[in-house]
């Protein structure tokens, strides 16, 4: 069939809208009507460089859409079920899925990076040369086919905004407050990077309890809405910044530091900024090749605990339900987090909007 979709060439290059084919659904897979698609900076990573990844591509991996058909041997879906997307599926057999890490799946991890299906062939193709799917998804098109893993339905009642970015920034921001650091009530928190996955994990904090939520970013725009989402304080970056977070408790630092960026100088500066016997959470995705310089002395002799959280360190098929249930609860207020939509043909200008810091996240919407 013909899909419309963006795709990414090499980085600098804007994203170009173009007609592509789209093969039927094989063995244990499904075709995907997407409705929303998230805005986020893990697929601009692409134009900047940063992640190296098979060209072309289409991006996108924060999506949810409707089944619109199965392959031979799905077990989990049927036609008409409204899903979000899971853009780390897995094979519920391996090390990490028994041990309650999917997300680290050892199964899908070489065929996500080579942006294949699991048999190593692309369902995406242009005048018959293949064309490669980003994160398990590239859900930047009109239709997709993907892995049924990738498919975790929701009720029907759950918008197609709000499932898409249950998909990705919700699952990895209030992920790593809830299932990385277990964050305990009356704990004071700092979070540096208020986008969407920042924005998340100011919620989850919240939700679990946080005592004071201390949200820092460079847009001076980005505070009013971080507070809206339930910070406490707002801190532009700067060079003070730390001595700024010691004031604000007791002279300690935070209890727990989020990383939600992705920059090694971010990182490093986190550390400083977590107390004694403190967590620092890198949730952000750094620059392949890039290093962090964590001083082993201060970890050893303050006890200082630093920790990866990947997808939130979720289990989707389990996470992703449970959020839209709090949604409907009225507890994760996820529908502010969508502050501008766009058609698919305003990608670039959504991805200007995105850098210029003024919205919570945007959404392709179709």
């Amino acid at each position: 069939m013909k899909i419309r979709a963006a795709v990414f060439y090499e980085p600098g290059v804007p994203f170009a809208v173009e007609t592509l084919d789209l093969g039927e659904p094989q063995a244990g897979e499904a075709l995907v009507r997407v409705a929303a698609v998230g805005v986020c900076h893990s697929d601009w990573h692409l134009m900047t460089g940063a992640t190296k990844h098979a060209t072309p591509v289409v991006p996108g991996h924060e999506g949810a859409g409707v089944v619109v058909a199965v392959g031979p041997g799905n077990t989990r879906l049927k036609v008409g079920d409204h899903v979000a997307l899971n853009w780390a599926p897995s094979c519920g057999e391996c090390f990490y899925c028994l041990h309650d890490r999917p997300s680290l799946c050892g199964a899908y991890i070489g065929p996500i990076w080579a942006g294949t299906m699991m048999d190593g062939t692309t369902r995406l193709s242009k005048d018959g040369a293949p064309v490669y799917a980003f994160s398990a998804l590239g859900c930047f098109a009109d239709h997709v086919v993907v892995p049924q893993e990738c498919c975790v339905p929701l009720g029907n009642d759950i918008p197609m905004t709000i499932a898409a970015l249950i998909g990705c920034a919700v699952t990895t921001g209030v992920g790593a407050a809830l299932n990385t650091a277990r964050l305990r009530p009356g704990s004071t928190v700092a979070v540096y990077g208020a986008g969407g996955v920042g924005l998340s994990i100011i919620m989850g904090a919240r939700l679990a309890g946080a005592s004071r939520i201390i949200a820092i970013d460079t847009h001076e725009a980005k505070g009013e809405i971080a507070q809206s989402f339930g910070a406490t304080d707002f801190l532009m970056a700067g060079p003070d910044t730390v001595k700024a977070i010691r004031d604000m408790t007791e002279g300690r630092g935070a209890d727990c530091v989020f990383e939600a960026i992705g920059l090694p100088k971010v990182q490093e500066e986190c550390l400083a900024a977590v107390r004694p016997g403190g967590m620092v959470v890198l949730a952000g995705v750094s620059p392949m090749g890039s290093a962090t310089n964590l001083p082993g002395a201060i970890i050893t002799r303050q006890e200082k605990t630093v920790t990866g959280s990947y997808y939130g360190s979720a289990n989707p098929s389990r996470d992703f339900p449970l959020y839209a249930d709090l949604y409907r609860r009225g507890l994760l207020d996820l529908g502010r987090l969508v502050s501008r939509t766009y058609s698919l043909e305003q990608i670039n200008e959504a991805y200007a909007d995105m850098l210029g810091g003024e919205v919570a996240r945007g959404l392709i919407v179709f």
